[in-house]
This record gives structure tokens, C-alpha cells and sequence, in this order.
């Protein structure tokens, strides 16, 4: 990018001039020393979604867990000596959460839960409700539309309890002081309760914490209708950044999950409630430790005195209670508290949204459409997110999950999708109710990667700082960016003056904080790793023949229909190469005829090595799973795996069914899949070839919790369909001519050639074919190959994993941006298809050679790509 003025604008002058006066970054310049020591896992990673959860340091595991060696603590509920002490632990934890809010145990009580979730199922299940029909008037439950699902899930319960629940839209709570009542109204004691969060968790956006009060008062009435309100204020995002004073701002509830704060633990949460309220909340379910006393014949409960215990059901997490005292203690001495957090984050945010408001293309169109309420200047209205979609040249959306691939090439993490917001993400993202259930039955449900639905997106991307972000990470997010979306030619860049000031002023290099005049050390601008050209595929001459007279009746078993005539005239399409992949993840086995079983071709990816948790490892964890290279010997039934340094080693093909074999679940890509473990001795081959512990295991033949999981919409018999450890579908099929295009247009952006082999063995796939046009397989609904009939599922698809060159394992970003800048933005290379074995009493054999037969899909000429498919969009 010679002659773009990235440089400067991404030093760390420019972010020095870009914080905003009397903000501190850096702790005082100990931020370096913080990340060594507390994060050492983050190197070489850019965490961005501490939205989505805080990390834990070092120091509070190894507090926590030295606690735990030294005390010994029993059940709060006994009374003996160890369980004092715990009972005495909790209450101590108790306070200091009061204290962290700026409030005492006269005002409110600590109620542990699981997690701000059930804090909210706890209110709305025991909020003393009227419901409609009663003499009395009833009650309503009001939020505001850009609230975490959690909340809106509240509306459940009220409905089931006959309570009206009515949405609030942010801008109709500031003209609800027309909404005041007349004085013979204002008498009404009718509980109502509205709820809205502190800060949103789609955009950052702080409400007023002054609504609080409004509300109580009667000031504002989120609808006219007479009664009491009480203020239930979502505070889970707000208080992972910013300091949050009860004292001031007394909420009825306040819900919150301590993982948002610390990283550590998870599952467990708390509700703080107002003493005033607390007695008039309703609870049916008593649990263990609830009780005064009750009795087991009749119907006879009394509650204990105290609210917390009331409502603790069961004996409380009391281990992860008092990992809480650790958190406080060293969040304080790591940082010097939520008010220095407050400002470190929002320098980092301020900052990053200034950069990227002012990234334009040659043609002056933005790079990203960030969604926001505010422009960034008060960390009083604006916390540490950023959510925002990608732009190209043409103003046109690139789909988050597009995005989020190549983020992760940089290794940087951010969130993506609609957040668990969906009221801010319509509002946001201009996405109407009808849009909502368009999409939903065009498939795409929260959570997945359909990220646009006729061209419009369905979610975004949202990056959060947290109290252990720097400037470098900042700075490696915001040179992803330019790198992947403007090329050398956007050099005339209309920067914001703000922008331009950052480039002028004058500030001391000093890095670690503004307070420290320590020489600034710029981290190294991201490079890509050479490409290595010498690419062969682990070729086994391998055929599996029937006897004769079977293999004439294959022959003869092709049936009209498998001879389509819809495609138009050229040359015939036939198989070139067949690979199959023994264990998931590991080396191609190259055959050039095979047998085809009931899940795919016989044995691929029926092995798997799996982590000491049991979780799949893939390449995207561990690159060097592509050394290890598995062959199938079908006449000895054995499989041998070997790789360099390491003896070989063998496993038979003979599945292991005897008494003394477990059958454990395991998942791959969400599905279920029964397995069973390969033994103490290929176990300790992997770990020790993988440096790290790790077992081999096989799909158990039981496999009907694998049958029609997905992608098997539009196949006839989809119920027959059986799935081996594949992630999507049985096969895999690419066309050499698409290689071949691709592979000019990689080399081009390489500047150095490539070999075609290196380019298919990236890609994965079972069949490949040479077709007269590139790209004509993404336009068949079927095909047949021989006697073989297979139904095309859908394009592939792909994620990092084509980054990875096969034979040394080495990574480079490059193959990936180049796929999705030659496809105009699309990552789709190759087609999944399925395939339903005959009835023959023989098995059916893939051979390399055979021609391939397609069907278009209705009304689909085959025709070149165009030029705008070719376009880089950066």
C-alpha cells in the first residue's frame, strides 16, 4: 500500500490524539506488563468480543485455586467447622458485591442465581403480577425493543400469568412525559414494571440511568395507564466497562452474569433487589434451604426470614461464589477499578470508530455502515461495541459470515449474527417483522452463517474492548480492514478532520500509557507467510475390483434416467482424481477406484482424533493433522497411518464390537455421533506426532442419530440418508476448470506460480471432474457418475482450512481472500452432493474415468462468469 497514509494514521500518535481529553489509557503505562503476565494465551491473538464474555487472568485462577488448597469448604448448609466457614465466605462475597455497587444490605439483597438469564426468570416468575379479568386494574410489562432476548423472553411468563406484555421503542420512552395521568389516577398502587438495559449489547448505546428515577416517579410513563412502576435495569453489559452506583441509581432489579466482569466463573449470576420490593415477590417452588420448616404430608410451608435464602433454591455454586472475592480483588489490583476500565476501553473504541468512519474507497464510498446511536465523544452515552457491516465499492453489504472467515485468518476474534438482540438488529438493520419470518422459512435461524437473504443481511459484525485490550489490538483489526477491503489505487482517501488532526499533532511516542514516555514499539505490519510451490498428493494406485461377472451387471445396471440430455452439446465431463479421508481432517488417500457404502465412499472419514475433552480437532486448530497420512488396505482390512519421524502404525478395518467396547457421543458440526475409542496405543502415536494430548476414535456402526441431520432438503428419501463424520454432506465435488481459473487469479495476487495439484489438495474434495466451463457445477440439481446417482445438496462453502498447504502445513491468508475476491465476495467453491445406494446385492464402485452425467437446475443456461463475478471488490 505505498502511498496510503495508513501508516500515521494507524500509529500510535495518531491514537494518542484521538483520545479524548482527560482520558487515561493504560493503567498508567503497566497495560504491557498486564498482558504478559495475566494473558500470555492471548499471544498472537486479537480477542474483540468481550461483549460476549471478559477472560479470566492468571492471577485469579491461581488465587482462587490456592484458596481451595489451603480452606476447606462444605456445604453452606451443614454446621459443622468447613461449612461455617463457607456460610461465612458467601455472606463476606455478599457484601463486597454491595460494595462494588456503592450500596449497603439496607437497601438491597444479593440473590445468586445461574446467570443474569435466570436472574430474569426469577423476576418475572415471581413479580407480584395483576393479572386482566380481576376487579382490580391490571398490571403490564413493558421493555424496550433493544433488549437481549433473555428480557423479551420474560413476555412468556407474563402471558401464561394473563399479564399484557407491550414493547417499547427507545425513542417512544422520550415522549412518554405526555403520558402523565390525571391526579385521581395517580393513587393507583397497580404494580407495573419496565424494563431496559444500562447499555445495549448490539450497539453500546448507555440509556439514561436517569429513566430510573423518571419512571418511579411518574415523570415518564411508558404508557399511559394508571399504577405503581417498578424499574427492572439490565445491567450485564453495562457493568463489564463502567461503574455502576446503586446509591444514585436505585433499580427495583438489577440482573447481571460476573463472567461479563471477570472471564471466571461462568454460570452464575446474581439479582440484586430493592428490600422495599422484595417482600411483596411471590414464590410457589421451595427447594433445599428455603424452608423454615414444612411439612411432607400436608400442605404446610414457611419460608425463611431472609429474601436471599428464600429464593436460593438448593444449595448455591459455593465454590464459584468464592472465586467472586478473588475476582474483585484482582480486577482492583490490575487495573485500580471500573472507572480507569471505563476509560481505557472507551480511548480504544473512540479511536477505532473514528479510523474506520473514515476508511473510503478510490470511488469515496465507506468501507464499513457502522450502527450507532452516537458519534462516539461521551463515554457517558457510548460504551466499548462496534457493530457494523462491511461495504463494497458498490455500497453493497458483504455477508458477516464472509467476514468473520477471513477475521479469523488474522486470528481475530469478533461476534457476529443478531447478538441475542433482535429488536436492535431490526431496528438497525432496517429488517421488517415480515422480513423476520421470510427469513426464517428461507432457512436461516439465530446463531447460523446465512448471513444475507436476497441480498439484504440478516445480522452484522460487533467488536467489544475489554480491560485487558490494547492499542495493538485496536491497531491488528483496523489493519485487517484496509488489507482485505482497499488496494493500493484507494489512496485518495476524504479523511474526517478529526482524522486529520490525528496526523498533525504532535504527541511523545510514549506506549504503554500516556503518562510513560517509553519509546513506542509499533508492532510489525501483518505479513504473509511464503507460499510453498512443491505440492504432491499422496497418491496410492488403489483399485477395488468385483468379480467379473458382477462388474458386468454394474454395467449393465445404469438405467435410462441416469442418462440426462439436458445438458447442452460439448465436450464429455469426466472423474479425474477420487479421494478419500480416512480420519477427518488428516491427509488424502487417492484411489482410483473405490467401493461406495451406505455413508459415501467406503470408510471416509470414519476415524476422527479428538482432543482430551473428546472435542473433534480439525486443521483450524491444528494445521499439522495434514501431515499425518492415513491409507486403507482393503485385502489386509487394515488402515496404516505413518508420518515423518514417527513409526507407522495400523488399525483394523474390522470395527470393534465386543463386550468391553464403550459407545460414547460424541459432536461433529452440532450433529450427534456415536463413537468409540481406538485404544491406549494409537492414542499415544497422535499425542506424541501432535505434541499434545489427543485419542483417535471411529463412528460406531450404530449410526441413525447421524441419518438426515442436514442438508438433505429435496432428496427424495431423505430418511435413508446416513452421514459418516463429514461436516455437511457424503461428497465433495470440484471441476478442474474452476481450479484452473482460480489458480490463475491466486497467482496473479501471488506473484509467483502455483501447481494445480496443490490447489485440489487444499480444496478437500472426494470427486473431482474436468468440465469444458469453470464453475458450470454449481448450475446441476443432479448428476449420475456410472451406475451412481447422486442429488447436488448445495455449494461448499469454505473457511480457513484452504489457508493450510497440505504438505507442510503452513498457513497463508492469501487463498482464501483470493476465493473471495475472484467470486465477488462469495467463499463458495465446489458442490455437496448425496448419493442413495442401489439395492444390488454388490457394492456399488466409483472409478476414475467414468463420465459424469448432469441435470441443469430449472431454467439455467451454463454460461462463462461474468465480469463482476470475477471483480476483486478491494
Amino acid at each position: 500500500m505505498a502511498g496510503a497514509p495508513w501508516g500515521e494514521l494507524l500509529s500510535f500518535r495518531a491514537f494518542q490524539a484521538a483520545c479524548p481529553a482527560g482520558y487515561e489509557y493504560g493503567y498508567g503505562g503497566g497495560l504491557r506488563g498486564l498482558r504478559e503476565r495475566e494473558f500470555p494465551r492471548l499471544r498472537g491473538i486479537t480477542y474483540l468480543d468481550h461483549a460476549g464474555s471478559a477472560l479470566f487472568p492468571e492471577s485469579l485462577l491461581k488465587a482462587f485455586t490456592d484458596d481451595l488448597r489451603n480452606n476447606v469448604y462444605g456445604n453452606p448448609h451443614s454446621q459443622n467447622i468447613s461449612s461455617k466457614l463457607t456460610y461465612d465466605t458467601i455472606e463476606h462475597v455478599r457484601y463486597r458485591i454491595l460494595q462494588y455497587f456503592h450500596t449497603t444490605a439496607e437497601d438491597y439483597t444479593i440473590i445468586f442465581t445461574s446467570g443474569c438469564t435466570a436472574a430474569l426468570k426469577l423476576v418475572a416468575e415471581a413479580f407480584p403480577w395483576i393479572p386482566e379479568g380481576t376487579k382490580q386494574p391490571s398490571s403490564r410489562f413493558c421493555y424496550l425493543t433493544d433488549s437481549h432476548t433473555s428480557v423479551v423472553g420474560m413476555r412468556g411468563i407474563t402471558a401464561s400469568m394473563n399479564v399484557l406484555s407491550v414493547p417499547i421503542k427507545p425513542k417512544e420512552i422520550l415522549l412518554s412525559e405526555k403520558n402523565r395521568l390525571p391526579a385521581e389516577e395517580q393513587n393507583c398502587m397497580t404494580p407495573h414494571l419496565f424494563s431496559y438495559p444500562a447499555q445495549s449489547n448490539f450497539s453500546g448505546t448507555k440509556y439514561p440511568l436517569s429513566w430510573i428515577q423518571d419512571i418511579k416517579s411518574g415523570k415518564l410513563r411508558p404508557i399511559k395507564i394508571p399504577g405503581k412502576w417498578f424499574v427492572l435495569l439490565d445491567a450485564a453489559s453495562y457493568v463489564s466497562s463502567s461503574p455502576l452506583d446503586l446509591g444514585v441509581h436505585q433499580a427495583d432489579f438489577i440482573p447481571i452474569s460476573f463472567y461479563k466482569i471477570f472471564g471466571f466463573p461462568t454460570g452464575l449470576g446474581a439479582l440484586l433487589v430493592t428490600n422495599r420490593i422484595a417482600p411483596l415477590l411471590r414464590k410457589t417452588y421451595f427447594g433445599g434451604g428455603t424452608a423454615a420448616a414444612y411439612l411432607a404430608g400436608e400442605d404446610f410451608y414457611f419460608p425463611r426470614k431472609s429474601i436471599a435464602e428464600r429464593f436460593e433454591d438448593g444449595t448455591v455454586s459455593f465454590l464459584d461464589i468464592i472465586a467472586l472475592k478473588h475476582g474483585f480483588d484482582v480486577l482492583e489490583k490490575l487495573t485500580g477499578g471500573m472507572e480507569k476500565i471505563k476509560q481505557h476501553t472507551f480511548a480504544l473504541a473512540h479511536y477505532t470508530y473514528t479510523v474506520l468512519s473514515a476508511l473510503k474507497y478510490a470511488n469515496g464510498a465507506p468501507v464499513v455502515r457502522i450502527y450507532s446511536d452516537t458519534d462516539f465523544s461521551n463515554p457517558d452515552v457510548q460504551g466499548p461495541i462496534i457493530n457494523f457491516n462491511v461495504l463494497d465499492d458498490n455500497g453493497e453489504v458483504i455477508g458477516f459470515s464472509q467476514v468473520d472467515k477471513m477475521a479469523s485468518l488474522y486470528n481475530i476474534h469478533v461476534r457476529t449474527g443478531c447478538f441475542c438482540n433482535t429488536g436492535a438488529c431490526q431496528m438497525h438493520l432496517n429488517i421488517s417483522n415480515g422480513d423476520i419470518q421470510r427469513n426464517l422459512q428461507a432457512g436461516h435461524v439465530c446463531g447460523d452463517d446465512i448471513d444475507l437473504v436476497d441480498g439484504r443481511p440478516t445480522g452484522s459484525v460487533r467488536i467489544s474492548f475489554g480491560y485487558m485490550s490494547s492499542f495493538e489490538d485496536a491497531q491488528t483489526f483496523l489493519k485487517f480492514i484496509i488489507a482485505t477491503r482497499l488496494s493500493e489505487s484507494d489512496t485518495e482517501i476524504p479523511f474526517q478532520s478529526s482524522v486529520t488532526k490525528l496526523m498533525t499533532e504532535s504527541v511523545p511516542d510514549d506506549h504503554p500509557s500516556f503518562n510513560n514516555a517509553d519509546k513506542l514499539s509499533l508492532i510489525p505490519r501483518i505479513s504473509d507467510r511464503e507460499l510453498g510451490n512443491n505440492s504432491s498428493a499422496t497418491k496410492k494406485t488403489v483399485s477395488w475390483q468385483p468379480p467379473e461377472a458382477e462388474a458386468e451387471s454394474i454395467r449393465a445396471a445404469v438405467s435410462e434416467t441416469a442418462v440426462p440430455t439436458c445438458r447442452r452439446g460439448g465436450k464429455p465431463i469426466t472423474v479425474t482424481n477420487i479421494y478419500l479421508y480416512p480420519i477427518k481432517s488428516c491427509s488424502a488417500f487417492e484411489v482410483t477406484e473405490w467401493p461406495v457404502g451406505i455413508q459415501g465412499l467406503l470408510y471416509d472419514r470414519n476415524w476422527m482424533v479428538v482432543n482430551q475433552n473428546g472435542v473433534c480437532m480439525t486443521q483450524k486448530q491444528e494445521p499439522r493433522l495434514c501431515l499425518v497420512n492415513p491409507s486403507i488396505d482393503l485385502k489386509k482390512k487394515v488402515m496404516v497411518i505413518q508420518a515423518e519421524g514417527m513409526d507407522p502404525i495400523s488399525v483394523s478395518l474390522e470395527e470393534n464390537t465386543g463386550k468391553e467396547t464403550v459407545i460414547c457421543e460424541s459432536k461433529v458440526c452440532s450433529h450427534r455421533v456415536k463413537t468409540y475409542d481406538c485404544g491406549e496405543r494409537i492414542a499415544d502415536w497422535f499425542s506424541l506426532f501432535l505434541g499434545r494430548p489427543c485419542r483417535l476414535i471411529r463412528q460406531s456402526s450404530d449410526m441413525k442419530n447421524r441419518s438426515n441431520q442436514k442438508n438433505t432438503k429435496g432428496l427424495a428419501s431423505a430418511t435413508n440418508i446416513s452421514l459418516s463424520l463429514v461436516n455437511e454432506a457424503q461428497y465433495l465435488l470440484i471441476n478442474v476448470a474452476s481450479i484452473l481459473q482460480l489458480k490463475e487469479y491466486i497467482s496473479a495476487r501471488l506473484e509467483e506460480p502455483l501447481e494445480i495439484e496443490e490447489l485440489i489438495q487444499r480444496f478437500r474434495a472426494n470427486i473431482v471432474i474436468s468440465a469444458p466451463e469453470s464453475f458450470e457445477e454449481e448450475e446441476w440439481a443432479e448428476i449420475s457418475i456410472g451406475a451412481l446417482q447422486f442429488q447436488v445438496v448445495g455449494p461448499c462453502s469454505r473457511c480457513q482450512i484452504i489457508c493450510i498447504d497440505q504438505q507442510s502445513g503452513e498457513r497463508n491468508k492469501e487463498f482464501l481472500q483470493s476465493l473471495s475476491a475472484a467470486r465477488g465476495r462469495k467463499t463458495n467453491f465446489g458442490i455437496y452432493l448425496m448419493n442413495q445406494t442401489s439395492r444390488s446385492s454388490f457394492p456399488d464402485i466409483l472409478s476414475v474415468g467414468s463420465q459424469v452425467l448432469p441435470v441443469l437446475k430449472e431454467n439455467t443456461e451454463i454460461q462463462p462468469p461474468t465480469s463482476s463475478e470475477e471483480k476483486y471488490s478491494g
